[in-house]
């Protein structure tokens, strides 16, 4: 009886390992893609530097020093409180991957977590290491490893380039507020990192009663 109960132990805590195994590839792939993606613009792109590759596909090099949108914490210190958080929120949402995985959860939510965290990484390695390792993409292609970076440790800049103004017309004169204005579908510039973390959101957002099924 002991033995059986052993073996089953043993099964249960390789199953889970795998499991970790699997979303930890999962993960690194992820990470992979995107900072491949972002290296590779950084050093052959100048800021604002565009290619069209469909009317609603684009590669746009922009940088944003915030948040999601472009928002930005003000003062001195706001760029280094920005990144202090997000390594925060790494710390947790590895400690959430992790304990679904003890906990047996369903593959979809670890899934989803993999993806969040696989983006949050890939996002806090601009932030922490670029500014130190790149120098300006202002008006020249940035050089990898320069001997005059443009910032400092957990001061860089988030890398994006995937643009899809889908729509970029004047609304009619009709619409209320904005009619007679210019409109651009889908105005903001992102990048691999960030793609997986809303991906993430929008399974467990449609998936949300597998992912946290009602014990």
């Amino acid at each position: 009886m002991k033995s059986q109960f052993n073996k089953k132990t043993i099964f249960v805590f390789q199953t889970k390992l795998m499991s970790l195994k699997k979303a930890s590839l999962f993960i690194l792939i992820i990470l992979v893609i995107d900072q491949v993606s972002k290296i590779y613009i950084k050093t052959h792109f100048m800021l604002g530097e565009e290619v069209r590759v469909f009317d609603w596909f684009r590669i746009l090099f922009v940088e944003n020093d915030g948040m999601a949108w472009g928002a930005e914490i003000p003062g001195a210190y706001g760029k280094i409180l920005l990144t202090s958080f997000r390594i925060i929120a790494i710390g947790l949402i590895s400690y959430w991957l992790w304990d679904s995985v003890k906990k047996n959860s369903p593959k979809i939510l670890i899934i989803c977590q993999s993806l969040i965290l696989a983006g949050a990484i890939g996002n806090i390695i601009d932030s922490v290491f670029y500014g130190v390792i790149f120098d300006s993409s202002l008006g020249q292609v940035a050089t990898l490893f320069a001997e005059e970076p443009y910032g400092q440790l957990l001061k860089g800049k988030v890398v994006d380039m995937l643009y899809f103004p889908i729509y970029n017309g004047i609304l009619p004169e009709w619409i209320p507020i904005w009619g007679g204005e210019r409109f651009v579908f889908f105005e903001p510039v992102f990048n691999i990192a960030d793609t997986a973390i809303s991906t993430g959101f929008g399974l467990l957002l449609v998936f949300n009663k597998k992912a946290f099924p009602k014990k």
